[in-house]
């Protein structure tokens, strides 16, 4: 049986540090699109750990006995949520580490935020917002979301995955048996908990995923693993199989109560097949994914854009970025990743500029969730564009009246809703109603 113990890591205030006076990025600049900027609430900051009893440890899997024993799982999860202000409260720098390229050490970095640490939480009942990082990736380094999220009205939950580190591919199988898996538990421990505090509505639930992180949103969502699937191959001792279609365990693996599922640069497609023919159309909350189509790491073919077409059982989203690759999950790369080419790249886009991805991230993933978790029918308006090429956008004459202007895609501007005239470029957006096969 599944037992979590939660307790809060009361750690003190960071000592305030310079970050090179970068802004924090959960803070968009100037040219961001209409929803990107941080909403009106403060955000704190607050760290739980959570403990799931005997789970397979399959980083120790005995090849001899065919088995992998039993371990306690610790499982850090980092916090954001509405806050009370707290005058002259220092905001958290956030540190961290990635793996550098071999035989270098982790790379150490520093992020700046607006979060404070153990403030106050304000009185409400929000919804809860439960984010699954990349493999290797941490939790600080998704701020950009996780804060500006919090700001709006919602309650934040990263997941430390601990996975091993990516330049060790035999640690791979962990992370396919463990990232669904985690998601699950996080979730269901933190609607009962914070639930229970009233801080949560344990009914209103998203789940948001980068790379690897999408594999396990989409999978925890209600996708179903093709028991045949090359992951369940990889995963030793056939431990991921009674989670597959058909196990004993696969209710287990899926989130109660989720109303939306966001997936950028989704892992899953090409060679792993995760979910087989017909497994992502057992996914039926509304669904956005977020991709570049010249993605060379999960492919973008076989990956967010054959995803788009096989969600067939939910309402779903595809935003594009033409050009676009890979890292597009993460913050701006820090000063301290910008020395050597490996760490710039877990950060930094070799086409587009990070701080704009960012700002369009935070545009439609704020469209999209208030739409289908908080049920505000007024930003249908922003994910209903009206071409879906933003190239193919025009601002008739006479053209806005000042500079900065934000299109209202009406009368005849198409222009996507929220963009200003020449700040909407090189994006599509696609979308699919629930029920029937793309065209």
């Amino acid at each position: 049986m599944r037992t979590f113990l939660v307790s809060i890591v009361l750690a003190a205030a960071a000592v305030p540090v310079s970050v090179s006076g970068a802004e924090p990025p959960s803070r968009p600049g100037v040219d961001a699109p209409e929803l990107a900027p941080l909403g009106a609430l403060a955000v704190g900051v607050r760290t739980l750990e959570l403990l799931e009893r005997d789970q397979p440890d399959v980083l120790a899997f005995d090849a001899a006995k065919g088995a992998a024993p039993l371990h306690d799982r610790h499982l850090t999860v980092d916090v954001w949520y509405p806050a009370e202000r707290t005058p002259g409260a220092v905001p958290e720098t956030y540190r961290a580490a990635l793996p550098s390229e071999p035989p270098a050490a982790a790379a150490s970095f520093s992020v700046p935020g607006i979060a404070v640490r153990d403030a106050h939480p304000t009185g409400g009942h929000y919804p809860l917002v439960v984010v699954s990082h990349g493999y290797s990736n941490v939790t600080v380094a998704m701020s950009w979301l996780t804060e500006n999220l919090a700001s709006k009205g919602y309650v934040v939950a990263a997941i430390r995955h601990e996975d091993p580190p990516i330049t060790e591919r035999t640690g791979f199988p962990a992370v396919l048996l463990r990232r669904p898996l985690d998601i699950a538990f996080v979730a269901a421990a933190l609607q009962s908990s914070l639930g229970r505090d009233g801080l949560v509505d344990p009914a209103r639930v998203a789940l948001v995923g980068y790379s690897m992180g999408g594999y396990g949103v989409l999978t925890a969502g209600g996708a179903t693993i093709d028991p045949a699937s090359p992951v369940t191959q990889l995963v030793p001792a056939g431990l991921l199989l009674p989670y597959a279609h058909g196990g004993a365990l696969e209710d287990a693996v899926h989130v109660k109560g989720v109303k939306a599922v966001v997936a950028l640069a989704p892992a899953g497609g090409g060679t792993l097949a995760t979910w087989g023919h017909g497994g992502l159309a057992a996914l039926t909350a509304p669904l956005l994914l977020i991709a570049g189509d010249h993605d060379r790491t999960v492919d973008y073919a076989s990956g967010a854009r054959a995803f788009f077409d096989e969600a067939t059982g939910a309402h779903r989203y595809l935003l594009t970025f033409r050009e676009g690759g890979h890292a597009i999950g993460l913050n701006s790369a820090p000063e301290a990743m910008r020395e050597k080419l490996w760490d710039l790249d877990w950060f930094e886009d070799p086409v587009w500029r990070k701080e704009r991805i960012v700002e369009i991230n935070l545009h439609f993933i704020t469209a999209f969730l208030d739409r289908y978790v908080k049920d505000d029918a007024t930003r249908t308006a922003y994910l209903d564009v009206p071409v879906a090429e933003s190239d193919a956008a025009r601002w008739p004459a006479p053209g806005p009246a000042h500079y900065a202007d934000l299109s209202p895609a009406t009368d005849g501007n198409t222009v996507w809703k929220g963009f200003q005239q020449k700040h909407a470029a090189g994006l599509e957006l696609l979308q699919h109603p629930a029920g029937a096969s793309t065209p």
